[in-house]
């Protein structure tokens, strides 16, 4: 196994695209891969997968995320939430706000199945539920982004 440091090198923008992709903010996302870094630092030894470790604990705690938030919405600073991507590109733009329209199980699901390329298998792992509950999330969310997106290009 890699030392610690080595693999936040390598695995740093990978996990940050993950997770902003998982939150839809910048200063979230940034928030979000530190506690889950900081979590797998006290437990390095013991990890045999870190990149598994690393995406089940960004679904899992970005989910939990969304629950605190129903309770308690957060309000982002004004001028400090810059885009990991360039979002001059109107289809990026429409692709994020399509995404940040699905409920937060969806919205996993989806970010870890097509914009981390998991397989059913992998993702159920990651999210430590069974293949059938990954299958119909993605079968619910599917149909729901294409809903969204076409409405978002019709706007234009």
């Amino acid at each position: 196994m890699a030392p610690f440091d080595e693999y936040v090198r390598d695995a740093s923008t990978r996990l940050f695209r993950t997770a902003y992709l998982l939150v839809g903010e910048r200063t979230a996302a940034e928030d979000l891969l530190q506690e889950v870094l900081e979590r797998m630092y006290v437990r390095w030894s013991r990890i045999e997968d870190p990149e598994a470790y690393a995406r089940r604990a960004l679904a899992t705690r970005a989910i939990n995320r969304w629950r605190l938030r129903r309770r308690r919405p957060e309000v982002p600073l004004e001028g400090h939430d810059r885009p990991v991507w360039d979002q001059s590109t109107s289809i990026q733009q429409d692709v994020l706000r399509a995404l940040a329209g699905l409920p937060a199980g969806q919205r996993t699901v989806v970010v870890l199945r097509f914009f981390n390329d998991l397989s059913v298998e992998q993702t159920a792992e990651a999210l430590g539920c069974t293949t059938g509950t990954v299958k119909s999330q993605t079968a619910r969310a599917l149909p729901r982004l294409r809903e969204q997106l076409t409405h978002l290009v019709d706007k234009e």
